[in-house]
């Protein structure tokens, strides 16, 4: 069949639409007035319509589907509002199919379905333009004329007439339907436009839809230029290339293999660094630049190259000004300072720091990181810091080799390169919390670097050859030495740091935080006066820990509520008493808990030492009907458990001794908790007061809420030695408690205690547990022991 054309003349003047028209459902196409648009017809209820139509007045309704899935639109698949069109041409093609070209008249609305047979029959309304002249739709106007005009210069597809055809429409709602039908939008949002019949809010949302596309369109053309760039460095490169060439000129690889040529010959390698770097870099001319392997010679060599391999600064060792830095950087801390200056006078004679790696073992906030800083100021070196905290990788320490992708030296070789030294003072941050994993143990691999007999030829993994780290003075810090392997410790001279007394958090808070505190918040002395007893009331009832972290924060929050009255122009200068560090601070963080935990039988108050510091750890014991069972809680370890049954079991064995009948622990369940559950606990120390909290719940006498102690418990009733005395008597001090119960044999750690807490507090040392009994129990009051209250006249007087 051949093709047939039929031309249709447009009608002359207005054409009135009728009420009833036949719908054309459209897919994926919306068609707007004032617009032409082609069709395809193909489904047979759709070419019937356009006969039928085309033999009669010509109109007909467009409606869009919502879906292009289903086979036939019904009722329910179309948008209610269309554009009702004329058609003007239709071309029959040979396989039965129709293109037809329309003109949209205007925008209608469905009000009723009039048929569905034989194809679809609704009843429409016009729904007319909405137009309020105004100098805002005039902008309008111009802006989506300008974005359009924009859109059209990046487009291929659209024509530079049409830019001509919209700045010459003058109908604001023409000029949207021009856009919408020209541009390549989605079908809900030209639907959208239609069904809008504001003309103004037409204008907005066309900008809006403007502005978006033109967002996309000027990225495509950056992405095009660029291509169009890359291309074109590409042809001048190879054309550069190329005049290089006849000019016998080099290229510019040439040039950066002269570079590295000459930094080798400049650089103070040793020989076998040097060795390896000149045989890398005979490969690497060999190499054409495109190989993959060029990338990763060439690193290599800018690695070894940048190392500190003969660099190194001069030493500071005059012991005064060395001391009076220490001074002048930490309050207090004599021990731990004459021992930094000892090791300093010793490398002086020697002319060698080389030596015991210091490792600062102490709670946190006491000032281990900050004395390295200081060590290095003293001795005019540079500082370098890692972090080992959480480090479960091998590779992080000693570095991965060349053969894998992204490979690169350790931490260590790259805080020397920082360093742009051979001899730093190199701190080893947090060196108990190595972890180890299936990659590999990187505690062992800290070996090689803190051992004084391995690390003058460290080998790292990348670099594959021996570096010198003899000249570096290694520093750790630590909040607990069990966590760190006894192979690491061993290499390691360890000097502890304990916690502060409330004097010397006193001294540090006027000496160090409060000036870093005011000019932190722009304040000074003018603006801000902190007394002695405003601070001492901070350090008192709002801070109790090892450190003085949580005690800066408290001074900062000071500082910030005074840097808010000054800087609104309330006053020019704020005096803080205590009364309005109770208004700042809130109510206190602290009180005397002791008193009212202890003030039941079957409560004691022991000693515990922890990372973290010395604290106070409360034993309760109650008693039930039951067979003489104990049961223990609180999440405590094995050997706290085998404590508690030793207290237990020496209780009982010692009943009548205590004053108990034989009979009292058989008849009853005994139930032993350590409150604070959520936090592990373990250890022998608890042992005197797990007794003698059984004891005290079995006699019904609450225990001296005056006293603390600390000692492992022997079946045979002997009271054995624990660590941490002077961490856990400040602990004592801090809780407000006058008498500590010792060990004997821990005597001479009281010589390690600052002057005023020997003062302060009352110790009583013992070799029993009915010792500890008679000063928890009997003891109420200052009434004590005389045979300890001798010895502890005497340990006094030694200390």
């Amino acid at each position: 069949m051949s093709e047939s054309d039929l031309e249709i003349e447009l009608p002359e003047g207005d054409i009135e639409i009728p009420p009833v028209l036949p719908v054309l459902p459209l897919k994926e196409t919306v068609v707007f007035p004032q617009s032409i648009a082609p069709l395809a017809i193909g489904q047979e209820r759709s070419i019937r319509l356009v006969d039928d139509v085309v033999a009669g007045d010509r109109l007909v309704a467009l409606l869009t589907a919502r879906t292009s899935e289903s086979g036939e639109p019904g009722w329910d698949d179309l948008y209610e509002v269309g554009t009702a069109a004329l058609v003007n041409k239709l071309i029959r093609v040979p396989d039965g199919t129709l293109r037809i070209l329309v003109q949209g008249l205007r925008r209608i609305r469905l009000r009723s379905r009039a048929g569905d047979d034989p194809y679809l029959l609704g009843e429409f309304e016009e729904v007319p333009d909405v137009l309020v002249e105004s100098q805002e739709v005039e902008a309008l106007t111009r802006n989506v004329q300008g974005l359009f005009g924009r859109i059209i210069a990046l487009v291929p597809y659209l024509p530079d007439e049409l830019r001509q055809a919209a700045e010459q429409v003058a109908d604001p709602s023409a000029l949207c339907h021009l856009v919408a039908s020209t541009l390549r939008l989605k079908t809900e949002e030209k639907q959208g436009l239609l069904g809008l019949a504001s003309v103004e809010k037409r204008l907005r949302e066309t900008a809006s839809i403007l502005t978006r596309e033109l967002e996309v369109f000027e990225i495509g053309a950056r992405v095009q230029s660029e291509l169009e760039q890359g291309q074109r460095e590409y042809f001048l490169r190879h054309q550069l290339k190329t005049i290089q060439e006849e000019l016998g000129e080099g290229d510019p690889e040439q040039a950066e293999l002269q570079e590295l040529s000459e930094r080798l010959e400049s650089c103070e390698l040793s020989e076998e660094a040097r060795k390896a770097a000149t045989r890398e870099l005979a490969r690497l001319r060999r190499l054409p630049s495109a190989a993959a392997e060029y990338g990763v010679i060439r690193t290599y060599l800018d690695w070894i190259l940048c190392l500190p391999w003969g660099t190194t600064t001069a030493d500071n060792l005059d012991l005064d000004e060395a001391r009076a830095v220490l001074d002048a950087d930490h309050f207090d801390l004599e021990k731990v300072k004459e021992r930094i200056v000892e090791h300093l006078a010793v490398s002086k004679l020697k002319n060698d720091l080389s030596g015991p790696i210091l490792c600062f073992v102490g709670p946190p906030g006491v000032g281990k990181t900050s004395l390295g800083q200081s060590i290095a100021r003293a001795l005019g070196r540079r500082y370098v810091r890692i972090s080992v905290g959480g480090v479960r990788d091998e590779a992080e320490i000693r570095g991965h080799r060349r053969t894998y992708i992204g490979a690169m030296p350790g931490t260590v070789i790259r805080a020397l390169r920082d360093a742009e030294s051979l001899n730093p003072v190199f701190l080893v941050d947090e060196i108990d919390k190595l972890g180890a994993d299936f990659r590999g143990d990187p505690a062992s691999a800290m070996l090689e670097v803190l051992d004084p007999e391995q690390h003058s030829s460290f080998r790292d993994h990348y670099l594959d050859l021996p570096f010198d780290l003899s000249r570096v003075l290694f520093v750790c810090t630590a909040n607990s030495l069990d966590a760190i392997p006894p192979p690491l410790l061993d290499r390691m001279d360890v000097i502890h740091l304990s916690g502060y007394t409330e004097d010397e958090k006193l001294g540090i808070a006027k000496r160090h935080l409060v000036p870093k505190q005011l000019r932190e918040h722009g304040l000074g002395p003018r603006r801000l006066s902190l007394p002695e007893p405003a601070l001492r009331l901070v350090v008192r009832e709002y801070t109790r820990e090892a450190g003085v972290r949580n005690l800066e924060r408290q001074i900062a929050t000071l500082c910030r509520k005074a840097a808010t009255l000054v800087a609104r122009g309330r006053t020019t200068k704020v005096r803080v008493d205590a009364k309005r560090v109770r208004e700042w601070l809130g109510p206190r963080r602290f009180a005397g808990e002791v008193r009212k935990r202890t003030s039941d039988p079957g409560v004691a108050t022991g000693l515990a030492y922890t990372p973290a510091g010395g604290d106070v750890l409360f034993v309760e014991a109650a008693a039930y009907p039951g067979r003489g069972r104990l049961r223990i809680t609180g999440q405590i370890g094995e050997v706290m458990q085998e404590s508690a049954q030793a207290a237990l079991s020496f209780v009982r064995s010692h009943a009548s001794q205590i004053g108990l009948t034989e009979d009292w622990f058989a008849q009853r369940d005994l139930h032993v908790h350590v409150p604070a559950g959520a936090v592990p606990k373990d250890g022998p120390s608890a042992g005197v007061t797990m007794a003698t909290a059984i004891a005290s719940l079995a006699r019904g006498e609450a225990v001296s809420a005056e006293v603390a102690m600390t000692g492992e418990l022997t079946l045979t009733g002997q009271v054995l030695p624990v660590g941490g005395i002077r961490e856990k008597v400040l602990a004592a001090q801090r809780a407000g408690i006058s008498r500590v119960v010792l060990p004997r044999e821990n005597e001479h750690d009281l010589d390690e205690l600052p002057p005023e807490t020997k003062e302060e507090l009352d110790f009583v040392l013992v070799d029993t547990v009915e010792e500890v009994l008679s000063a928890a129990l009997d003891g109420r009051g200052s009434r004590r022991p005389r045979r300890a209250a001798g010895e502890r006249q005497a340990a006094s007087g030694r200390a």
